[in-house]
């Protein structure tokens, strides 16, 4: 099983919210038998950095709760790629469609190697219901059947 996941997701393992619960749950996959493949840009880091950072900020998370949910991150078996390789695409996939680079990016990682990208971006779901992108909403548990 391979997929990619956006930050959107990987954040619902760090703090808990809407989704953590199947956040987690597509995770454990990582520990199946054959495991699963997630794929990510590098970008995914220092997004969910950010992420608890707002949520220290805004939340009063405890600075070592956050320092150690990106040890946590950092120890997961993810695949990741040069966000330099995807950029260019990235800008154009962004424009077509309305979307940040950064958030392109990952439907542009997921259309390369052919494989979903499942995110909790309702709104990037909307925007790319009607393409040939497959991007899989979190909600909607399972959001696979994943390659």
């Amino acid at each position: 099983m391979e997929c990619v996941v956006d930050s959107s997701v990987a954040a619902k393992l760090l703090v808990t919210e809407l989704f953590s619960k199947q956040a987690a749950a597509l995770f454990t996959l990582l520990q199946a038998d054959p495991p699963a493949r997630f794929y990510v840009p590098d970008l995914l880091y220092i997004e969910c950095a950010n992420i608890l950072w707002k949520h220290v900020r805004r939340f009063g998370l405890p600075q070592a709760d956050a320092r150690q949910s990106l040890l946590d991150l950092s120890t997961l078996p993810l695949i990741t790629v040069s966000t330099k390789a995807l950029m260019t695409a990235a800008l154009d996939v962004g424009l077509a469609y309305q979307l940040a680079a950064y958030d392109a990016c990952y439907v542009v990682l997921a259309d390369s190697l052919n494989i979903p990208l499942v995110t909790a971006d309702e709104i990037m779901v909307r925007k790319l219901a009607q393409t040939a992108f497959d991007v899989r909403w979190i909600g909607s548990w399972p959001p696979v059947v994943l390659k």
